[in-house]
Order: C-alpha cells, then sequence, then structure tokens
C-alpha cells in the first residue's frame, strides 16, 4: 500500500508538479488529482505524467481524497479554502506549500472549523525562477527543508503523515510556529526578493537602461537572479507578510543608511569592517559553518 491512496494537487505548478512527480518516483502515492484555475495547465499536467486525473469540482476532488497539498499562491488560499469547505470529508489530510504562514491559518481557522485536527500548514524551502508544470522536477525537494507549523489542534498522525510525504520526496523536515517563520523567512527570503525586483525595476525604468543592462555582468545576474521570479506569487507573499516585512525593510533601511553615512564620510575602513563581516558571515554560511551571532 502506498504512503498516501488519493492525492489531491491544487495548482499543478512547479511546487506542486514537483511534490507529485517525487511521490510518484518514491512509489508512495497511489493517485492524483489535479484541480486548479484553468483547464489547460491541468492539461498540459495530465499528459506529461504529473497528474492521473482532472477533478471538475471540489466534490469530485475530495471523494475519497487522502491528502490534498494546496499550492496555489497565498493570496488565493482564503477562496480555495471556502469552495473545499462543504466537501471536506473527515479524515482527509490537507496540507500547503505556502511561503506565508499567519495568513494560512487565519484562513485555515475561518473555514475548516471542523477539521482542524487534520490541518497541517507547511513550507518547502525549494523553488526556481521558471514556473508552470513543464518547470516541475522530481528531484527539487531533495536536500532541501521543509517546515511545518501544525495547529495546536492537529492530530499527530495528521502531523506525521504529512513529515512522511515531505521526507519521501528527499526534504529534511523542521519545525516552527506560525510566527516564527514569518518572521524568519521575512528576513531571508522576502526583503531580498523585494530588493532584487526594486533594482530590477528602478534600472529598467530609466532613460539609459539598454546601456546599463548592455554592460551588467555575473554580479548583477547573481543579486537580480531572483527578480525572475513569478510576480503574482511574490505580489500575494509581501501583502500577506506585509508586517514581519516592513519591519525587515525598516531595519534594511538603517543599515543602508549607515552605509550611505561612511561613502559621505570617505570612511572607508568603516565600510571595510561592514564588508568583512558581511564576508565572513556569507562564507561560513555557505560552507555549513556556525555563525557567529553578534554581541
Amino acid at each position: 500500500m502506498p504512503l498516501i491512496g488519493k492525492l489531491v494537487v491544487c495548482g499543478v505548478g512547479l511546487i506542486g508538479g514537483s511534490f507529485a512527480l517525487a511521490l510518484r518516483h518514491a512509489h508512495a502515492v497511489g493517485r492524483i488529482v489535479g484541480i486548479g484555475r484553468r483547464r489547460e495547465p491541468l492539461e498540459r499536467a495530465r499528459a506529461l505524467g504529473v497528474i492521473d486525473d482532472i477533478a471538475e469540482d471540489w466534490a469530485d476532488a475530495l471523494d475519497g481524497a487522502d491528502m490534498v497539498l494546496l499550492a496555489a499562491p497565498v493570496g488565493q488560499m482564503d477562496a480555495i479554502m471556502a469552495a473545499m469547505a462543504p466537501h471536506l470529508q473527515p479524515g482527509t489530510i490537507v496540507t500547503d506549500a505556502g511561503s506565508t504562514k499567519r495568513d494560512v491559518v487565519d484562513a485555515v481557522q475561518r473555514h475548516f472549523d471542523a477539521a482542524l485536527a487534520d490541518v497541517v500548514p507547511a513550507h518547502p524551502i525549494a523553488g526556481a525562477e521558471k514556473s508552470g508544470v513543464e518547470a516541475a522536477f522530481a528531484e527539487l525537494y531533495m536536500g532541501r527543508k521543509v517546515v511545518l507549523t501544525p495547529l495546536p489542534e492537529s492530530r499527530p498522525e495528521a502531523v506525521q503523515k504529512v513529515r512522511d510525504a515531505w521526507e519521501a520526496c528527499g526534504a529534511k523536515v523542521v519545525g516552527m510556529t506560525p510566527q516564527e517563520h514569518d518572521r524568519v523567512f521575512a528576513a531571508v527570503s522576502h526583503l531580498p526578493h523585494l530588493l532584487a525586483f526594486g533594482l530590477v525595476d528602478d534600472l529598467a525604468g530609466r532613460s539609459n537602461a539598454p546601456l546599463l543592462f548592455s554592460h551588467a555582468a555575473s554580479g548583477f545576474r547573481d543579486f537580480t537572479r531572483i527578480a525572475g521570479s513569478h510576480p503574482e506569487m511574490w505580489r500575494d507573499i509581501c501583502v500577506a507578510n506585509r508586517v514581519a516585512l516592513l519591519e525587515e525593510l525598516d531595519a534594511y533601511l538603517g543599515e543602508l543608511g549607515r552605509l550611505r553615512t561612511m561613502l559621505v564620510e570617505a570612511d572607508g575602513d568603516g565600510l571595510e569592517a561592514v564588508f568583512e563581516r558581511a564576508r565572513r558571515a556569507r562564507n561560513a554560511w555557505a560552507e555549513g559553518l556556525p555563525l557567529r551571532t553578534a554581541e
């Protein structure tokens, strides 16, 4: 018997499609059903062998479902859960792949009051600049972290089943509270994306943009790589996590202010000290070494 008999994937793109492919590759799933806003991507997912069937509606999708993965942008979660709720059967485990968690938990509590024991929010820390089911591949989660943020009401068996599913995909599973999750990822994911999008938009809007981009090389490419990400998804993430993101943005603006002062004062020693601390921290992280905390 596979780990999951019938899996429903809502949003069969890079994330949802890769989850389906990874479980299929691990022989951990029986039947995979896709559901989404538009028929065309689902038809493509079926043609590629990512899903077995397409559900016409939630009543069809949830009939006999063992697990549901919500892999749509977080801005769609509330409407999706409202549509699901009347058809959700006892024992069907619901998880998600959203990059923010407090808003997802709020939607869960609004719509799934009778099924909270079977809900286990999650966030796989994996992705790529390309989106859509064509970008999905079974190895996406190999060695990557997946954060589970269970509800107080989540039953241990449901949490374990979601953990087992992600581990079958090759992921390393860790736990956090929804609040801790959103603070952490505002700093290390959402802020960097905001900065990359902002820089590229600023340069692209200048009168000499063609000249600037014609001379951009590997440093610009590395710094702005994530600006090639899905705009709708990142719009929803930034809005959903705006409280924590604003705190991180304000802290970063303070750092930029200090750097600006050093430039005004031609404080080379100060700049070098900042660069050296940053270099040590970045290299330690890249090499998997422990970071020295600020004193």
